[in-house]
């Protein structure tokens, strides 16, 4: 039972925390309007993945929902730009 415990908190930390880091990396690539608005778009795309990631494992459905629309936003980020 531990174990399980312990590689769900593995888990969700690093979806936390990877998923913080890219989030931080596509806001800065976004704001500073380099022409890198692919990748940046790409990273929110996968930062929302992660968190949703995270909401499930730690069934947290209004976070997911909201993980969702990060997922769309990015998709159509990634549309608009190409």
């Amino acid at each position: 039972m531990i174990n399980k415990l312990e590689k769900k908190k593995k888990l969700t930390t690093i979806f936390e925390v990877t998923g913080s880091v890219l989030a931080m990396v596509y806001a800065l690539l976004i704001a500073s309007n380099t022409g890198n608005e692919l990748l940046g778009f790409t990273l929110l795309l996968l930062s929302a993945s992660l968190f949703a990631a995270w909401a499930i494992i730690d069934r947290r459905w209004t976070f997911l929902c909201l993980q969702f629309f990060y997922a769309v936003s990015a998709i159509i980020g990634l549309v608009r730009w190409t």
